[in-house]
């Protein structure tokens, strides 16, 4: 396995012949490592950098300013067949006219190496158990989209392995066949780890799949870490809004005698160096308000069941600010009502 060193790192895509823009900075001075063996989830909202990146520690595109190594070898000096990478593609990206057994072999093929095919292709379905057998002898306009990445996913783990990397790989697939092939990567990574980025706007995926995750935003890091690190301790609005199964709530307030006080409620403990008026952003999660007599007051906007989790995102307003809170299923909350 390799060790994936970012130092630095900036691409710049020119604008379009005509275009009145400047072009666009994709990634934007970003250091990173991903160490031997780490999976690492890149996540952010849409033109965020994170299939640039993705992209620049591929080899595919080489960076404006900094380096990419493997092993602290710049990559460029590394030649290409000598690289290990195994790479997953949002749309497969398999040749069409070739059945899948020719898709799944093909870099052993070009290494005259045939005879290790079939001993692979076994223990990669043994380790699924998606029935890849019955897969092989179909070509891709005759598979399914989860059965295309899943031929996919077995080509790139066909080759000699040093890195592997996916673009968004379950992104056009339906939710329940998305639960199913998140499960299977997930024994096939466990089975043969080997140094993984991740590209996703999936924070399940993100979760279930990587031992920690990146957050990016205009070609930057925001911060990286576990889920817990993020979803505990974020270290900007940002990455609060970003990461959570329901969004953060925001209140506006001030320091008074080291404590925050908002609009409608307050008498929280801070730090004690912050003068009095400080302006403080308070972020409080849905899943840590409750329902409970003598509380703060608010009247019921929607009401959103969340089935899976036997419970209801209830959304209040109050004297100008509006909040949300998670509430059990069956207690009983009247849009309109004061609660």
């Amino acid at each position: 396995m390799t060790t994936i060193t970012l130092e630095h790192i900036t691409k710049r895509f020119a604008p379009e012949v005509g275009s009145q823009t400047q072009g666009v900075i994709a990634v934007n001075n970003l250091s990173l490592k991903v160490a031997s063996g780490d999976v690492l989830a890149v996540l952010g909202p849409s033109g965020c950098g994170k299939s640039t990146l993705l992209r620049l520690a591929a080899g595919i595109l080489e960076p404006d300013s900094g380096a990419v190594l493997y092993d602290n070898i710049d990559l460029r000096d590394i030649p290409i067949r000598d690289r290990g990478i195994g790479m997953v593609f949002q749309e497969g990206a398999l040749i069409p006219h070739w059945e899948a057994r020719r898709n799944i072999g093909f870099f052993l093929r070009l290494r005259q190496r045939e005879q290790e095919i079939p001993e692979r292709l076994a223990r990669i379905a043994s380790i699924t158990g998606i029935g890849l057998d019955k897969l092989l002898d179909r070509r891709p306009p005759q598979l399914s989209g989860g059965e295309r990445q899943r031929v996919g996913i077995a080509r790139a783990l066909a080759r000699d392995l040093r890195v592997l990397l996916f673009d968004e790989p379950f992104a056009n697939l339906d939710a329940h066949y998305r639960a199913e092939a998140r499960i299977e990567l997930k024994r096939l990574l466990n089975a043969l780890p080997t140094t993984s980025i991740y590209v996703t706007h999936d924070q399940t995926e993100a979760v279930a799949l990587s031992h920690r995750i990146a957050v990016m935003r205009e070609g930057r890091l925001e911060q990286v870490g576990t889920y817990q690190q993020l979803y505990h301790s974020p270290v900007n609005i940002f990455v609060a809004s970003f990461i959570g199964p329901n969004p953060i709530n925001f209140f506006p307030g001030r320091v008074h005698n080291g404590r925050w006080y908002g609009e409608n409620f307050g008498d929280f403990p801070l730090r004690r160096d912050l003068p009095d008026g400080t302006r403080v952003t308070a972020g409080i999660r849905p899943e840590n308000v409750r329902l409970q007599p003598g509380g703060v007051y608010g009247v019921v906007d929607h009401i959103t069941p969340l089935l899976a989790e036997r419970s209801q995102l209830v959304s209040v307003h109050l004297a100008g600010e509006r909040w949300s809170l998670v509430a059990p299923l069956d207690q009983p909350v009247e849009i309109g009502s004061t609660i």
